[in-house]
């Protein structure tokens, strides 16, 4: 991901995320160093990761799919790099929160090795429904 992609990629967040991040979080992600990657289809941004790593542990941050680009394995492709980068830096450890309503989410974080350690309640601001909602932590170890 390119600072230039930041308001694209804020323009598809903003239509798969209750919560969305801004362009701006997405160009302070670039401007603090994070691991930021996209994945084109035709030319056109379908996916999107971020992740931060910090000394011994990563922290996936974001990976999201267009709807009309999923089960093609973009999102398993993304977390798949963001581990391998985070284990060739020296990471022990990678974190994740996810709702605990993204059910494909969350199937797809268990089959590639991450496990539920924690539940953050009321995590995410609220929706359109005025409720908040609670996030599962997930840890795997790289090690």
């Amino acid at each position: 991901m390119r600072s230039e992609d930041a308001g694209y990629v804020a323009a598809l967040e903003a239509h798969i995320h209750a919560a969305p991040w801004t362009a701006g979080n997405f160009r302070d992600a670039l401007a603090a160093g994070y691991a930021a990657q996209v994945a084109e289809r035709d030319g056109r941004i379908v996916a999107y990761g971020v992740m931060m790593v910090a000394p011994g542990e990563a922290q996936i941050l974001n990976v999201s799919v267009v709807p009309d680009a999923r089960h093609e394995g973009l999102g398993r492709a993304l977390v798949s790099r963001f581990i391998a980068a985070a284990a060739r830096v020296g990471a022990e450890q990678a974190f994740l929160e996810v709702r605990v309503s993204n059910a494909p989410a969350i199937a797809l974080y268990e089959s590639t090795g991450f496990a539920h350690i924690a539940r953050r309640a009321d995590y995410y601001p609220a929706g359109p429904d005025g409720k908040r909602e609670d996030a599962l932590v997930m840890r795997k170890e790289l090690r």
